[in-house]
């Protein structure tokens, strides 16, 4: 077996999380959080369209975690993503962080937003 360091690049991955919290880059989060490209910081969720709009142009996917469980974000929001070239992909925040661990690893345009579990 061969095993591979993982380099990050500016953006920092998810370590954790937990009933209303994230730990990202060794930071704690609590509440809703947004991390990519530019940094991490709290988020204040899906009326908060003007911080995920402003990834316009830096990142090619956001993947939004909604929280324990599977749910469709507001097609308003998703439609003002996708027309500033954001693709968009809810998952329920679990699987959202750990899509995005894998995909940062791979050096990939992304960004994340969750709710807490």
């Amino acid at each position: 077996m061969r095993l591979n360091e993982i380099s990050y690049t500016d953006a920092k991955p998810v370590e954790g999380y937990g009933p209303g919290f994230f730990r990202i880059g060794g930071v704690v989060i609590h509440g809703g959080v947004l991390t990519g490209p530019s940094g991490t910081l709290a988020w204040a969720g899906y009326d908060d369209s003007a911080t995920l709009l402003d990834l316009a142009g830096t990142i090619d996917v956001l993947f939004m975690g909604t929280g324990a469980d599977v749910a469709h974000i507001p097609a308003a929001l998703r439609e003002q993503l996708e027309e500033a070239g954001i693709g968009v992909e809810a998952m329920a925040s679990p699987a959202a962080a750990r899509t995005y661990n894998v995909l940062l690893s791979e050096g990939r345009r992304i960004a994340l937003a969750m709710i807490p579990i």
